[in-house]
């Protein structure tokens, strides 16, 4: 269980310090909020749904009060995202879902962070990202299991086919968290879950947090079946960069390298499964929510989008990507 980490402002601050003591009334926070320290205290809030936080009460969870601090940084949060993804639009054909996913695919401009790592990347830019990618993937799919209660019929069996491979099939040493962790260790990076919150920036932990908060609300489960299928669909190529990046850096063994070799493989397969059934199986379902899932592709593309140029740009600057140009653990 992680500890809580250092605030970055004033609501962070009043979070923290609250969640350090048994539930007790917590005063509203105001907008406008620090980008840094809204991302922050937002995915601390979410985190207590997922292992939650050294010294925390855990009746902090379900805490009236609590959810309503959430609910006021998710209105900022939420209109960063239409700031960036815009709102859903008319509901498209549902058979026609998956090309229009596809066609997102094709329509997106930030810059490739996979093909980076794959031709130039120095170690510690790899490590770096394995820091940054560690807010997701040591509890990957966790966010996206929300939705399974959700759903029913097909676009339900598709999920749960996607996330049962996520989770190793049953068996422990194949749960694609843990994989990533094998890795960081190979790296010799810290695996502790929650290790590196201080170091990752709000640009990195908005994109986990799109996932939790899409996943948490019902009226917004086309949207994290539309973040998933876009997720599923781009993401075996970048991980075969990813690997061949490792393995020209010298970082060849089997647990530096298993978790991407294995998301090759089993997001090429995910691809139609998400696309077809899960993206396409709940448009077909209900037409309306066909607009949500194509909304949630695009929100994915918009702040993964972010994250990438942030990265992109600190890196070419020849600067760290991490939060305050912190210096990496491993050094």
């Amino acid at each position: 269980m992680a500890s809580l980490p250092q605030p970055r402002g004033p609501v962070s601050e009043a979070l923290f310090a609250a969640l350090r003591q048994s539930p007790t009334p917590l005063a509203l926070p105001e907008a406008p909020f620090a980008f840094e320290d809204l991302q922050l205290a937002l995915y601390c809030c979410y985190e207590l749904h997922y292992r939650g936080f050294e010294g925390v009460d855990d009746a902090w969870e379900w805490d009236p009060g609590l959810l309503a601090f959430r609910a006021v940084l998710e209105r900022e949060f939420e209109a960063d995202v239409h700031e960036l993804a815009g709102t859903p639009g008319e509901p498209p054909e549902p058979d026609r879902i998956d090309v229009e996913i596809r066609e997102l695919m094709q329509s997106d401009d930030a810059p490739s962070v996979s093909t980076f790592i794959e031709r130039e990347a120095t170690r510690e830019h790899v490590l770096e990202f394995l820091i940054h990618r560690s807010a997701y993937q040591l509890k990957e799919a966790d966010p996206h299991s929300w939705a399974i209660p959700r759903l029913h019929g097909v676009p339900k069996a598709a999920l749960v086919e996607i996330q049962a491979d996520e989770y190793g099939e049953g068996r422990p040493d194949q749960v694609h968290a843990q994989l990533f962790a094998r890795s960081m260790e190979a790296l010799e990076l810290d695996s502790t879950y929650g290790a590196y919150l201080d170091k990752i920036p709000g640009v990195t932990l908005a994109t986990v947090n799109l996932m939790s908060w899409m996943g948490l609300h019902r009226r917004r489960r086309g949207g994290i079946v539309g973040h998933l299928a876009l997720f599923e669909m781009t993401s075996s190529v970048p991980n075969r960069r990813y690997g061949s990046g490792l393995r020209r850096l010298g970082w060849d063994s089997e647990d530096a390298v298993a978790f991407f070799d294995v998301h090759v493989v089993a997001d090429a397969v995910h691809e139609s499964i998400a696309a077809v059934d899960l993206a396409g199986g709940l448009a077909r379902q209900d037409r309306r929510l066909g607009a949500d899932v194509l909304w949630g592709a695009r929100a994915l593309m918009a702040v993964d989008g972010r994250w990438a140029r942030h990265m992109m740009e600190r890196w070419e600057a020849g600067e760290s990507s991490l939060y305050d140009g912190g210096v990496l653990a491993a050094q």
